[in-house]
């Protein structure tokens, strides 16, 4: 819908604000005037000149894209709306989600342009949702994204952390708060369930709990962006790493030297394998959890948003006897799933795939998943020499970290197999001083 072929079956937006009373007769012939001199739209000449108020205008707007307006002051915040647009989205092109049908697959969009269609098309790609627009102010707009977002998942753990530390003389070490027994332990479990809950709502990819001096503060990565979205009494700290190392099968005591760990949790139905790692920091112990579904099925390539010419590409590349594919991009830029795409693709009876990760994120049936053990001596290096004599027709190395898997890697892809892997670096150009770097013979 374009603003001309609005125009075709309704007033024009000025003919709109003075039948509403927004704007008076005289007023109205200026910026017509205006309009044809210097072939600004109306709503510019409106909003330069201030002849009305924004919410006046909004509602002009609405009246004459016809779709609906809203007063987001009136408007409940939807925890669901809110995790399937994230903040980094709604910041990017100024909109906010409303609320969400399920059923019908709809999110309600509020923004101030719903004719702003590379916000709508961006918008229903990440969410997997039907947008339906409605106008607001956009300076309410922006009021609710600053505010909205981490005040659903703060009043839920500030209602917890009051349960846990009674009153403040209580808070002040972390022996005196373990006199509250049970009920302390359970509403710091409850702490750590809103947290991730809250994490597989926005879609998070890692929840950083970073201690502070006086405070301790909770960032989430959604969309590769690091997001402060709550803060939490120090003092409850260490109850906190405790039920987290607990959780993972870490050692309570030990609080000297870095620990890994990896539990479950499962919240509205979905479940996610966690990978956490406990690092000591001047102020305390620093806690990192990756978020790894374990539901829901592998994205195909077009819904990871490969159009046109590039997809093209790429399959044509994956279709070949041999060779070596590398996935290359910063921590959390989707290489392993994109890798994981790529297998469910070329999937095949008539293919032998062996794959060698850490962790497992995705069963996909037809293929040799190994899962890397270290500790019993069963590295990439290691696990990619046994492949060999496995018959392999394609091979995943789920990354490329060292100069014995770099040669093996391309040993093998010059020896008959399609080898897939990936690699930490900015950009795909940064493969090749990469592979440099870990010492892979220039030559190959």
């Amino acid at each position: 819908m374009t603003a001309q072929a609005a125009t075709d079956n309704v007033k024009s937006l000025v003919d709109i604000l003075v039948t509403q009373g927004a704007l008076d007769q005289a007023k109205a012939k200026q910026v017509k005037l205006a309009q044809v001199q210097t072939g600004v739209p109306e709503e510019e000449i409106i909003k330069s000149k201030d002849l009305v108020s924004e919410e006046a205008l909004a509602q002009a707007k609405a009246v004459f894209y016809n779709v609906p307006f809203i007063d987001l002051a009136t408007a409940p915040a939807s925890p669901e709306a809110l995790a399937v647009v994230s903040q980094e989205v709604a910041e990017r092109f100024n909109v906010f989600p409303v609320s969400l049908d399920k059923v019908t697959k709809r999110l309600f969009l509020a923004m101030a342009n719903p004719l702003d269609l590379t916000a709508i098309d961006f918008v229903e790609k990440k969410s997997g949702f039907h947008v339906k627009p409605v106008v607001a102010m956009g300076t309410k707009i922006k009021e609710f994204i600053s505010t909205k977002y981490s005040q659903s998942l703060s009043k839920e753990v500030a209602e917890a952390v009051a349960d846990v530390s009674g009153g403040k003389e209580e808070l002040k070490s972390f022996a005196a708060a373990t006199k509250f027994g049970f009920i302390k332990e359970e509403k710091i479990a409850e702490i750590v369930s809103h947290i991730l809950d809250f994490a597989m709502r926005a879609r998070a990819s890692d929840v950083h709990i970073e201690p502070q001096e006086s405070s301790t503060r909770v960032r989430y990565r959604i969309d590769g962006i690091l997001q402060e979205k709550l803060t939490i009494p120090k003092e409850i700290h260490d109850s906190l790493v405790s039920r987290i190392k607990i959780l993972s099968g870490m050692k309570i005591d030990e609080k000297r030297i870095p620990q890994d760990g990896r539990f479950n949790f499962k919240a509205a139905g979905e479940e996610v394998d966690l990978r956490v790692s406990a690092l000591p920091t001047s102020w305390g112990e620093k806690i990192v959890m990756r978020l790894l579904k374990k539901t829901g099925g592998v994205p195909t390539l077009y819904e990871l948003g490969l159009r046109g010419r590039g997809l093209k590409n790429l399959e044509d590349a994956i279709l070949r006897p041999h060779g070596i594919i590398l996935i290359c991009g910063p921590t959390g830029s989707g290489k392993t799933t994109t890798l994981y795409s790529i297998i469910s693709k070329i999937s095949t009876p008539k293919v032998n795939i062996v794959t060698l990760e850490d962790p497992i994120e995705y069963k996909i049936a037809g293929v040799n998943q190994v899962q890397v053990n270290p500790a019993a001596g069963l590295t990439f290096a290691s696990g990619l020499r046994s492949f060999l004599r496995q018959d392999p027709n394609i091979i995943l190395v789920g990354e490329i970290r060292d100069q014995e898997t770099a040669d093996l890697a391309i040993q093998a892809s010059l020896t008959g197999h399609l080898v897939f892997s990936t690699l930490h670096t900015n950009d795909a150009a940064g493969a090749l001083p990469r592979l440099l770097d870990m010492g892979a013979e220039p030559y190959l």
